[in-house]
């Protein structure tokens, strides 16, 4: 039973950390977070305020029953002066001053009550105001680190786009389509350049044997031409070169 307990929670656990890795953007989750955290900060200073306001109450009504209680001292005494010198009935001026006494033990009491009241308030306004102010140091806190946050996750974007643009580049081969490119190129540039030299061999060829047909049929011609004007008697006859036997 135990085993399938902690394969459950193994699960929900797995869960929750795919959930948390499928938030589209989690800075604004932390803004929203932040926001929360200033709507409670906002709370507790209005409960601050009210807890203050109760304790600064308590504090005068404490200090406005302490005089109440001094006051009704004073007039006790009072009375208890007439009393002796003869301005009132000693008895009535006794009376008087014990039902006055009375009214001051109340108020002494009340006061005290109202002095106890006061510094509970006071120390839970304490530390209220410690807690708002840890507050508030967090919210700041949190407010710098995700300036900072923002900042790098920026920055962390830009550089895995600029890698993901590279890794693509790497991964299409496109340097070696370059490469190939290039070999592709040198190698139209050779053919064109052997071409050139078939196109221009070929002209120089046939130029060639036209020259020399045109120059053989040239000297025909002339030999031709010449023997007619002999024939004519235009020209001497040609002399042939002697033969050995006619030398001897």
């Amino acid at each position: 039973m135990a085993g399938i307990f902690n394969r459950l929670f193994k699960i929900s656990q797995s869960e929750a950390h795919s959930i948390v890795d499928k938030l589209e953007d989690p800075i604004k989750m932390t803004e929203q977070g932040i926001r929360e955290l200033k709507i409670d900060l906002s709370e507790a200073m209005q409960s601050l305020a009210e807890i203050k306001g109760l304790a600064i109450r308590l504090k005068k009504q404490a200090d406005d029953a302490g005089k109440l209680a001094q006051d009704f001292e004073r007039k006790a005494m009072l009375l208890l002066q007439r009393g002796q010198t003869g301005e009132m009935d000693p008895a009535q001026a006794e009376q008087l001053a014990m039902e006055v006494l009375s009214e001051k033990e109340s108020a002494d009491r009340r006061a005290a009550q109202l002095f106890q009241d006061y510094h509970n308030q006071n120390a839970m306004s304490q530390q209220l105001q410690g807690k708002v102010d840890d507050l508030r140091k967090t919210i700041s806190t949190y407010e710098n680190e995700l300036i900072t946050l923002r900042a790098r996750a920026k920055t962390a974007t830009s550089m895995r786009k600029v890698n993901q643009q590279l890794a693509r580049i790497d991964s299409s081969s496109t340097i070696n389509m370059l490469e190939k490119m290039k070999q592709k190129v040198t190698e139209e540039e050779s053919l064109a350049t052997a071409y050139g030299e078939v196109a221009a061999g070929t002209t120089t060829t046939l130029e060639a044997r036209v020259n020399q047909a045109l120059s053989s049929r040239s000297a025909d011609n002339q030999r031709s031409l010449e023997d007619l004007k002999r024939k004519m008697g235009l020209l001497p006859p040609s002399s042939s070169p002697p033969s050995e036997g006619a030398g001897q």
